[in-house]
């Protein structure tokens, strides 16, 4: 009888006819077919054929799967949904047993520790610990039905009830500090008594060391997630981030190694777009626009980075290894920078590998892809794009990561759907099937959605369910013949090299030499918070920018003297007193007062560089046709600057300053009378702030614009000028912010050629519109 044989038996029987059975099933290669059998059902057929289909379903979907060994790596929404459903969701705990952590019992997941937002971020302020916050949803997703019968004894209506409770807790946020745990749980609408003895008991140890230990306590006061701090406590009490993990997971009936991070070496995030811009800071490069696609990530390690015992046995011992959907350049790229874990992937020659695509594009990260052979950038992003960056900042690249890429199919979403998401600027990533094929890859289309979720919530995401399921089909056909052969990407990705901080910094111990730093300065102290959150957030900023400011004060409108001829920027740098002076008036307002204060440092960094500054007339014919801007430079022994005087002179090159002949320390420029002209020290100041956060300076915004626009070859000006504007954007990723020019450049840049164009554009006496 048929309803005896195995998947692939019947398989082999339906494929051996002429017109086989499978070729009822929809379009699309074996996979696909079945996939879409597994989780739909068979397609109306005549009653005998109908049968077949019907056992096979079963077969499929019936595939032992108990002992199937899984790791999957990832990062937060994704990771969370592919594991157990995403449990930071408000109807998570309807549903939460679910996705591969049911199917597939021993599933292991590999989190990135990147994050440096929100709750996470505040904690590693004060804690020299790995980023949490995904380690924390994550860990919750994992929470099995299975471990709460055996191991506190419940039933099914119980599971569910203290996954309500479990959902509450860990997702509960404070912003004002309460007053004891007590407190805490009744402004969450708490009640740990609901659960089991032996769970409440734990977490009410570990709620209680919140204001019993030094360490902890602080939190407190700052706005932040409560399942952070339970890790927290638990990771402290245990001394060690893998022991902690494991003791709360076990607590809340999760497998004690289901969750473990990559490395417990703190880490940082650093992301180079093609412009040549460097932002340092997972948080801080999600909200970036830089109008400019993402070349290159970084990962900067405190120290010499180890991925954990526990990952590398995992990766050996896995029969499925799986790379979870979510955000391209900071879930799964950083992980694969830890130094063994690619290599470990590659080793493993016996399990199956699949990467699950992306549904959307993401704002700031795959909002634009590198474009083709004469470097046009491309608004819509692919597949193939999601590949070929993966290939690029992983070190060795993709071959042998992974062989199948599942997508989810939006052929039958309602098009009233997908237009409801464009509303709203959400873009699907595009599937380039035989663009994917040729590079040597099977994309697998299929529905990974649930119906429920189209029909009730007119919402595309993927289902945990189906995505398990779809695993489990791929897991019994593992054997049959494939269409992926070795990758055709060029290159051989990333380098193998490490990123180590330079001063060894922890999160913490950086924070730490902020506000020691800020309080050495004349600053008031109702000003240190604000100062200190703003270098907190933007990494980039060495405490070495300080060095030529005495302190920041703030004027009222009585006591600003600043003559506004040249800008209405509310702050400055004054090299007599080396004070940062700011308008009083706008420090009620973050933004303005960040844009102020950014300014007024990086002009601190030019220092006292300027002995004079004048305008000469410039005439003819009794007609005035503009004016002469003269600059002057202070004598080398007497200038105080960032800079050394090959590096001064070379910025103001930059901003075409002649420099006199016979005078090394004179530089002028001329300037037509109806001419747009921003002096020196302004125009580094604003390219400084522009350099960190774009979003506010949209002058030199406009000016940079160039560079994103396609070259039609007709004007050479056009050229002239975006190799002027890349090479200012090199200077300050080089010389201001002191990145190494080799290891942090964009694989598409042309650099090293900062003289050679400032030069070239002088020589043919080119002005700058």
């Amino acid at each position: 009888m048929s309803e005896t044989l195995s998947a692939n038996e019947l398989i082999s029987r339906m494929g051996d006819a002429r017109f086989g059975l499978l070729d009822l099933l929809p379009e699309g290669d074996l996979a696909e077919k079945l996939i879409g059998l597994a989780l739909t059902g068979p397609p109306p057929a005549p009653a005998a054929m109908a049968k077949e289909l019907a056992c096979l379903t079963l077969a499929l979907n019936a595939t032992e799967t108990r002992d199937v060994r899984v790791v999957v790596f990832g990062g937060g929404t994704g990771l969370s949904n592919l594991i157990g459903g995403d449990s930071r969701n408000p109807l998570w705990p309807t549903d939460p047993f679910q996705g591969l952590k049911e199917v597939f019992p021993e599933t292991r997941a590999v989190v990135c520790v990147t994050d440096d937002g929100g709750s996470t971020g505040e904690l590693l302020k004060d804690l020299p610990l790995i980023a949490l916050g995904d380690i924390r949803h994550v860990l919750l997703s994992s929470v099995r039905k299975g471990r709460l019968r055996s191991q506190y004894g419940l039933d099914d209506r119980e599971a569910l009830r203290v996954c309500r409770e479990l959902h509450c807790l860990f997702n509960h946020r404070f912003v004002t500090r309460p007053g004891s745990p007590n407190d805490l749980l009744a402004g969450a609408g708490l009640d740990l008594t609901a659960l089991p003895e032996a769970m409440w008991q734990g977490l009410s140890t570990l709620l209680a060391a919140l204001f019993a230990n030094p360490r902890l306590n602080p939190q407190l006061d700052r706005p932040h997630c409560l399942g952070n701090l339970l890790l927290a406590a638990a990771i402290l009490g245990q001394k060690e981030e893998v022991a902690g993990i494991s003791l709360l997971a076990d607590l809340i009936g999760a497998n004690g190694e289901a969750v473990c991070p990559c490395t417990t070496t703190p880490a940082r995030l650093k992301m180079l777009y093609g412009n040549g811009v460097l932002v340092s800071g997972e948080f801080k490069s999600g909200q970036a626009r830089r109008g400019s696609p993402v070349d290159r990530v970084f990962v900067e390690f405190a120290a010499k980075p180890q991925a954990h015992p526990q990952v590398m046995a995992a990766i050996d011992e896995a029969d499925i290894i799986l790379f979870a959907p979510g955000s391209l350049f900071t879930s799964i790229v950083p992980i694969l920078q830890v130094p063994g874990i690619a290599g470990a992937i590659r080793d493993n020659r016996r399990a199956l590998k699949m990467l699950v695509a992306n549904l959307w594009v993401q704002t700031g990260e795959t909002d634009m892809a590198h474009g083709d052979a004469h470097g046009h950038q491309r608004q819509r992003f692919h597949v193939s794009d999601l590949l070929a960056a993966y290939h690029r900042n992983i070190p060795g690249g993709v071959e042998g990561l992974f062989a199948q890429i599942l997508v989810l199919g939006l052929r039958d979403i309602p098009g009233s759907i997908l237009q409801s998401y464009a509303l709203e600027n959400k873009v699907p990533i595009y599937l380039d099937r035989d663009k994917v094929r040729a590079m040597g890859f099977s994309p697998i289309e299929a529905r990974l959605y649930a119906q429920a979720d189209i029909e009730q919530r007119r919402v595309i995401q993927h289902d945990a369910a189906s995505l398990a399921a779809a695993v489990r089909v791929m897991w019994a056909i593992r054997n049959s013949p494939g269409e992926a052969g070795g990758h055709q990407l060029s290159g051989s990705g990333a380098g193998a090299e490490v990123l180590l901080d330079p001063l060894g910094q922890t999160a913490n111990q950086r924070f730490a030499a902020i506000r020691e730093r800020l309080r050495t300065l004349a600053i008031a102290e109702e000003l240190l918070p604000a100062l200190a959150e703003i270098f907190w957030r933007h990494g980039d900023i060495p405490l070495g920018h300080l060095d030529g400011v005495a302190g920041v004060v703030l004027l009222d409108r009585e006591e600003w003297g600043r003559a506004q001829e040249w800008d209405t920027i509310l702050s400055f740098y004054d090299p007599v007193d080396r004070l940062i002076k700011i308008r009083k008036d706008i420090f009620p307002d973050p933004d303005q007062f960040e844009v102020g204060l950014l300014v007024a440092l990086g002009q601190s960094l030019l220092g006292n560089y300027a002995e004079e500054k004048r305008r000469l007339p410039v005439e003819r014919d009794g007609l005035s046709l503009g004016y002469e801007f003269r600059l002057v430079l202070r004598p080398e022994a007497e200038l105080r600057c960032f800079f050394s005087p090959a590096e001064l002179g070379r910025f103001l090159g930059l901003v075409r300053m002649r420099q006199a002949a016979g005078d090394p320390r004179l530089y002028t420029r001329l300037v037509n009378g109806d001419e747009g002209f921003t002096p020196p020290g302004l125009l580094f100041g604003l390219t400084y702030a522009w350099y960190l956060d774009n979003r506010h300076v949209c002058h030199i915004e406009y000016k940079m614009s160039i560079n994103r626009m396609t070259s039609c070859g007709l004007i050479p000006e056009q050229k002239r000028v975006a190799g002027r504007r890349q090479a200012m954007i090199d200077f300050f990723r080089t010389v201001v912010f002191r990145y190494n020019a080799g290891q942090l450049q964009p694989a598409g840049a042309v650099f090293g050629k900062v003289v050679q164009v400032q030069e070239a554009a002088e020589k043919r006496g080119v002005r700058d519109h």
